[in-house]
């Protein structure tokens, strides 16, 4: 109002929230103190003489006064309360404390009312309810805190007041004092004798309330004391409520459950150990099967480098490997990357690891190169991160543990049912738990832990030759993997120590080389350009880049519940998109289990959780909501199918002629939009894996039910386990899909990291400035009420998992009933239809409208009409749709399949039908009408199409229609009929 500021509509500015209650009253002290050193402008006095109010309109002196009402309220609350204990009776007293309370009440219930009112689109029932239901709770523990803290609100509203006063009319010092949110924030935080200190006023308040209690008697005691209470137990309430939040990756996990993660995690680790070699340029091999013969896929992607290189970091991280042979094998993935062609920055969706030739035809993956540019960015503050620390630590020495836990189990199933062995395995086991006890020995003497390590390696030398006594006297077969992991035991011992005993020059060397990757990998990152991958028409990203037609895929990644949400936000972040990209993703939402999440396209737990590898949203957000809630929803599902849980993309028990798995995405029904959702139940572990993140105690007690149903192979979990009857033989329960995919391993690893280790992933990736600049984008409030027109997920039942070979059913619609209009589109991808129930609608040739159409639900006379005359008979004509209703037909049903649409109507005699289709060879639209005479009369009917012509862009016609009509002509052409 004084300073005549301008309205910059581009910026925004957002002021975190407080977190700590002692923060939010401090500056509510400013905030209060800032209002009242305006006094003088609102008596009309302003500074060196000149007139307040003169330069402040009415509005804007209104709003200033009222400042000063709201900083008073707490202070004449309190006063109000105290006189009626003081001197009214018994029951006076207490129907003046309930008058207070519910004038305290009302400014925090009237949001209820104006909230349930004023709703732009229709909201389902019980949405409505369970938003009603929720900010009622919430009203009330807001008029429950408000009463809690009155006594120290009054006085640190009447201290601000006071001090105000003093210092502009007395002492005219310190008026612009002024400590900011953030550093107070920043500041040490008090522990619970430190907020009864700083809530002095809220004590004082309480023992005067107690004291008047004891004066009066038990009339006014009653009405006085729970208030003497409330305030007496305040700071402690404080002090409660501004204890930090657990975030979501922080979730409690038993010790028990801990360890069984990462020796899931250590298994699976053994794939990037067995194929990540020389001969494949130190790239991960896309996939290995095992059944019929083992068959390795040469070929990687760029999803698949960037997992390898987390997975890489996650196994430094747990311990599996040394720092030095971390960093020797992460600089050789990176030279080999500098080796592959690019374009503009990116790799191509294939390459031949042996080769590193592109694979054609020539793609650049738009969800690839934003998996990739995440992970590398993630690396690089990964490797900076361990510049920092030292390069033996204790927590390092879990790593030798897991090693240990595994040969344990083997030797247990190696023993198994074999008498004459026990003894052997014994030994064995024996050796174990001393080898444990000397772990933990290490870890408590830290600075001993290189002397540690070399009485482990000793220690894991006998241990070996132990178990190599053993396997002599069984078959060589049955004893290999015990063999294998004692041998691991001893290499990751001996990792460990090889970088403990290097001097301080080889030390000087691995800084300097940690440098050069997280340089290295940034520099990677940032390279990749993602402008030209985004459809500017849509503001959407395209899914990928056709290299030798030079053109974008026509199709777009457009809803947030996706796997390209890191390629949206990391674009974002390294300024090739504008932020409002972000925002043009739909969030199609549904209802789960008393909460809202968004919709998928498939519902799978890829499309949810991959992001989260690296994307770190706030508790309570829309996408953390979201992910807590589908991985419940998860949960039930394979509960009710009898199975064990964890439902994504991945291969699945079917095979080419070649016996090579097929690979589809398989979801949820309920989570995703795909139809047929429950034709296939296919589990995937490495869904569990993801799951970690979110719930690891469910997905520790998954895993053992997915080993105990036969999903433990030699690196890990297999791909899948397939419970489709259909695909099942007579004997079979479930078909094990027995082949290892390199993103599902690498997902696996770096979920559970997240999992175990407080979401150590996200965390480093969030430490890069250009990311935490962009978080925000991620603290999206979860919407409180789900819309009738966006619940279309598919909801199926999984009573029946066999493969539905038939049509699907039609969807019948009447559109004297429905509201909003049912719809329908057919599509051949580039030429659409859109057709409504009542015979509307549009069609389109990429991108251009070939007849006019507004949206009208009441009239809606648009679109290709068919208009139909009994010639001789005299009657109204009518249409073979519903609309223009000329006529009311005595019976109509629209019904739309997959491939057509039809229409039947109705009048008296006349029967007829419309027939919609749109070809999948031409870029044409066929629609066929049919009559039937049910009459004794032969009758003529005269049959007229009508449509408005555009030819233009829909937008375009909009604005100027009539302008557009101006250049339209038409004729007929005798020889094409």
């Amino acid at each position: 109002n004084l300073v005549r500021t301008a309205l910059v509509t581009d910026i925004e500015v957002v002021e975190e929230y407080p977190e700590r209650y002692a923060v939010a009253a401090a500056r509510q002290h400013r905030w209060v103190r800032g209002d009242w050193q305006l006094l003088p402008w609102i008596a009309g006095t302003g500074p060196a003489g000149t007139s307040g109010t003169a330069a402040s309109p009415p509005l804007g002196l209104w709003k200033m006064i009222d400042n000063l009402r709201r900083s008073l309220t707490p202070i004449f609350s309190l006063i109000a309360l105290m006189a009626g204990w003081l001197w009214l009776p018994g029951p006076l007293a207490a129907a003046w404390t309930a008058f207070i309370i519910f004038a305290i009440f009302i400014p925090a219930i009237l949001p209820v009312f104006s909230g349930s009112s004023l709703q732009r689109v229709p909201i389902t029932t019980a949405s409505q309810l369970r938003m009603m239901a929720s900010d009622v709770a919430q009203a009330l523990v807001m008029t429950a805190a408000n009463l809690t803290f009155l006594g120290h609100q009054a006085g640190l509203m009447a201290d601000a007041i006071a001090r105000t006063l003093y210092r502009l009319f007395v002492s005219r010092r310190n008026l612009l004092e002024w400590t900011t949110a953030a550093q107070v924030q920043s500041s040490s935080r008090p522990g619970l004798i430190g907020t009864y200190h700083l809530m002095a006023w809220s004590i004082a308040a309480g023992l005067l309330a107690f004291a008047i209690a004891a004066w009066r008697g038990d009339g006014p005691a009653f009405s006085a004391l729970p208030f003497a209470l409330a305030w007496l137990v305040a700071p402690a309430i404080a002090w409660w409520i501004s204890k930090p939040d657990i975030p979501a990756d922080e979730l409690a996990a038993s010790p028990e459950d801990r360890l069984a993660l990462r020796v899931v995690a250590r298994r699976t680790w053994t794939y990037f150990e067995t194929f990540v070699t020389t001969g494949d340029n130190m790239l991960p091999p896309d996939n290995f099967q095992e059944d019929p013969k083992p068959v390795t896929a040469h070929r990687t992607s760029p999803t698949n480098i960037g997992l390898y290189l987390l997975s890489t970091a996650s196994a430094r991280e747990f311990g599996w490997l040394g720092l030095e042979d971390a960093i020797a094998r992460i600089e050789a993935t990176l030279g080999t990357m500098h080796k592959m062609e690019k374009f503009r920055g990116h790799l191509y969706n294939w390459y031949d690891t042996e080769t590193l030739r592109p694979l054609e035809p020539r793609y650049v993956s738009t969800v690839d190169s934003g998996n990739l540019a995440g992970h590398l960015m993630a690396l690089a503050n990964i490797c900076s991160y361990w510049l920092l620390q030292p390069a033996t630590g204790v927590q390092y020495l879990d790593g030798i543990g897991d090693a240990a836990e595994i040969l344990r189990e083997e030797i247990a199933v190696l023993v198994l049912g074999k008498r004459s062995h026990k003894q052997a395995g014994a030994h064995v086991n024996q050796q174990l738990t001393a080898f444990r006890r000397a772990i933990e020995g290490a870890r408590k003497a830290p600075e001993l832990l290189p002397v540690r390590l070399i009485d482990l390696a000793v220690q894991a030398n006998a241990i070996q030759e132990s178990v190599v006594r053993l396997a002599a006297t069984l078959d060589a077969s049955a004893a290999d993997e015990a063999l294998r992991w004692a041998s691991v035991l001893r290499d990751v011992v001996e990792s460990q120590f090889k970088h403990s005993a290097l001097e301080p020059g080889a030390v000087q060397s691995i800084q300097k080389r940690l440098e050069a990757i997280a340089a290295d990998a940034r520099m990677l990152a940032l390279a990749m350009e993602f402008g030209f991958l985004f459809d500017t028409q849509r503001n959407l990203l395209a899914i990928g880049y056709r290299a030798a037609e030079a053109a974008l895929d026509e199709n777009c990644y457009d809803m947030l519940a996706s796997e390209a949400a890191l390629a949206s936000f990391f674009a974002i972040a390294k300024g090739d998109l504008r932020a409002r990209h972000w925002f043009r993703l739909a969030r199609p939402v549904t209802a789960l289990n008393g909460g809202v999440a968004l919709i998928s396209w498939s519902g799978s737990m890829f499309e949810y959780l991959m992001p989260a590898l690296v994307l770190r949203a706030p508790a309570g957000g829309l996408i953390e909501q979201t992910a807590r809630l589908i991985v419940r929803r998860q949960i039930e599902y394979g509960n009710t199918a009898g199975v064990p849980w964890g439902i994504s993309e991945s291969a699945f028990s079917a095979r080419d002629v070649n016996f090579t798995y097929q690979y589809s995405n398989f979801g949820v029904p309920g989570l995703g939009l795909k139809r047929g959702l429950s034709d296939n139940l296919v589990i995937a572990p490495y869904a569990t894996g993801l799951a970690a993140m979110v719930a690891p105690r469910a997905a520790a007690a998954n895993f053992a039910a997915l080993a105990g149903a036969g999903g433990w192979g030699r690196h890990g979990f297999y791909e899948a386990l397939d419970f489709t009857r259909a695909r099942l033989r007579n004997d079979e329960t479930v078909a094990v899909v027995k082949s290892y995919f390199a993103h599902h391993q690498g997902m696996t690893i770096a979920a559970i990291l997240n999992a175990v280790q407080n979401g150590f992933i996200r965390t480093q990736f969030h430490g890069e400035p250009m990311v935490r600049a962009t978080e925000l984008l991620l603290q999206e409030r979860a919407p409180r009420q789900v819309p009738v027109t966006l619940t279309s997920a598919a909801s199926e039942s999984p009573a029946d998992m066999t493969l539905d070979l038939e049509a699907s059913r039609p969807r019948h619609a009447d559109p004297r009933q429905v509201l909003p209009p049912a719809t329908h589109l057919l599509s051949n991808g580039q030429y659409a239809v859109m057709l409504t129930a009542a015979g509307t609608g549009y069609s389109t040739w990429n991108g251009l409208a070939i007849n006019r159409w507004r949206e009208d639900a009441v009239c809606g006379n648009w679109g290709t009409l068919v208009f139909l005359r009994d010639v001789a008979g005299g009657s109204p004509p009518w249409t073979a749709g519903y609309m223009p209703p000329f006529a009311e037909p005595s019976s109509y049903d629209a019904q739309f399949s997959e491939e057509k649409a039809e229409i039947h109507r109705r009048d008296g005699g006349f029967a007829t039908t419309l027939e919609c289709l749109v070809s999948t060879e031409d870029n044409a639209e066929a629609r066929r009408v049919s009559v039937v005479n049910s009459g004794i009369i032969a009758r003529t009917v005269e049959v007229t199409t009508y449509m408005e012509l555009v030819l233009a862009p829909a937008a375009t016609d909009d604005a100027h229609p009539v302008f557009n009509k101006l250049f339209v002509e038409t004729e007929y052409i005798e020889e094409l009929g």
